[in-house]
Formats: C-alpha cells, sequence, structure tokens
C-alpha cells in the first residue's frame, strides 16, 4: 500500500508539490488568476456574495467567478465571449473552482494576450483561432500519457497515473457536448473538471494543457491538497511551518457603462 507523503507534516504545512493536477485548487485570488489591466481598461464587479465579473472594453469578452461552497466542485470560473455586445455567447469556457489555481492563471493569460493581438491587428483569434487541436493534446505525448481514439468522434489522452485525463470531440457527427473536457482526480470521480465548447480557441486549452503538465512545482498548505490522491504526489520541498492567508482581491472600481 503506497502511503501519503504528507502524514508526518502539520495542516498548515506549506510544501511544494508535483504533479498539478494533484496538488487541489489553492488560494481563490482574484489577482492571481486574472492577469487583466482593471485601472487602465477592464472592469471588474464583485458582488458581497462573493461573486465577480470582468468585462473587457468591447463589451465581447468576459469571465466570472461564482462561489457555491455547499457544492461539489466549489463553485465555477467561466469565460464568455460574444461576437456583439450583450448577445449570447459564441464560445464559452467552464472551470470548476476546485481546479488548480495556476491552470486558470494560464489559460486566462492566454486569452488576455488573444484579446490584445486582436485589437492591435484585427484578426479576431477569439472567435476565429488558427491553432490546430494537436496544439492542444500534442505536447502530453512527451509526458507518457496514453491515447485511445474511438469511433464514436472522440478521443481520450489519460496520465501515465491514471489521475488526469483528456478527451477531445473531434468528430461532432456524432453526438454534442463540449469539444474539449479536462479532468484531475479519481475517474469516477474527479477533484475537478474543465470544459472547452467546440468554438473556444484551441489556443486556450493548449495554455491549459501546457500548463497541466508542466514540471515547475507548485505551493500549497497541506491541509489544502485532497486526500484520497496525495499517495500518488511528489513532495519538492517542504517549507518552515506557517499559516498562509490568501491576500484579498483587488477593490473594484465603480462599474461603468461604455
Amino acid at each position: 500500500m503506497l502511503l501519503d507523503p504528507l502524514r508526518n507534516l502539520a495542516p498548515a504545512q506549506g510544501v511544494k508539490v508535483l504533479p498539478r493536477h494533484l496538488a487541489g485548487p489553492g488560494p481563490v485570488d482574484l489577482r492571481t488568476t486574472w492577469p487583466f489591466s482593471f485601472d487602465d481598461d477592464w472592469t471588474l464587479h464583485r458582488s458581497e456574495e462573493g461573486t465577480a465579473y470582468a468585462i473587457s472594453p468591447c463589451l465581447r469578452l468576459w469571465t466570472r467567478f461564482i462561489p457555491e461552497p455547499e457544492r461539489w466542485g466549489k463553485g465555477t470560473w467561466t469565460i464568455g465571449a460574444s461576437r456583439v455586445p450583450f448577445e449570447p455567447a459564441a464560445w464559452q469556457v467552464a472551470f470548476e473552482a476546485t481546479t488548480p489555481i495556476e491552470l486558470l492563471h494560464d489559460v486566462h493569460v492566454s486569452m488576455f494576450d488573444l484579446y490584445r493581438e486582436d485589437r492591435r491587428s484585427n484578426q479576431d483569434r477569439l472567435f476565429g483561432d488558427a491553432a490546430e487541436p494537436h496544439e492542444g493534446y500534442g505536447p502530453v505525448f512527451a509526458h507518457g500519457w496514453n491515447h485511445v481514439a474511438r469511433p464514436e468522434g472522440i478521443q481520450d489522452f489519460r496520465s501515465p497515473d491514471g489521475l488526469a485525463g483528456i478527451r477531445h470531440r473531434y468528430d461532432t457527427r456524432y453526438g454534442d457536448g463540449p469539444g474539449w473536457r479536462i479532468w484531475g482526480g479519481s475517474p469516477a470521480q474527479p477533484n475537478w473538471e474543465a470544459r472547452f465548447s467546440l468554438a473556444a480557441p484551441t489556443t486556450l486549452v493548449a495554455a491549459f494543457t501546457a500548463s497541466l503538465i508542466s514540471t515547475e512545482p507548485v505551493h500549497r498548505m497541506v491541509k489544502d491538497i485532497p486526500r484520497h490522491t496525495r499517495h500518488h504526489l511528489h513532495v519538492a520541498t517542504a517549507a518552515a511551518q506557517q499559516q498562509s492567508v490568501a491576500q484579498p482581491p483587488p477593490s473594484p472600481r465603480p462599474g461603468r457603462t461604455r
């Protein structure tokens, strides 16, 4: 029987661990997740209940966090883009709040980069991304992930430990559902899950999977790491015992209408 590598550490002790898909979510911190320039042009709206929205100046791109502490997944991070402001989203990406914060940060950085590139070049990559699907799943092969192609128009990729997976729907003739589903934890009951709609830019998927397989350890407190998969963790370093407290999100400016 494999032992918990954290069994002799205090709950508040900080550690750096791998793989990222088993590290737990980390602190919910808008400043960590969202790289936007709120002091310049993006708008932030927050409610007393903790719901937060970030909206681009063009009003076509938004991202939000809705906390649901009593629900499995603890809430949802969602990115959406509309071709015309206030119309239904052309695509969405949704993450359970239990998704590792580093993965959320990297996909939002990629989204922000696409947004700024579109403003400079008028390429509109947010709605016509040229990235090919293999850019989303290709890097996992170098990390020993298994691959199975299925006749119903989907292909599955599974991490060597069996505790992370990617499902890519490449042929929509055989059914509907997200274009990409990515998860970490036990297959029967994952710790977290991410879903990219069919029209979501593949560049965002590639940013997420690159962060997922990164070999850079992430910092967590012992008490925040899921217990049922700890025996698969690798502990890079154990810091001195300390109580880590997430910094509060930035104070929002009053919402404004453009």
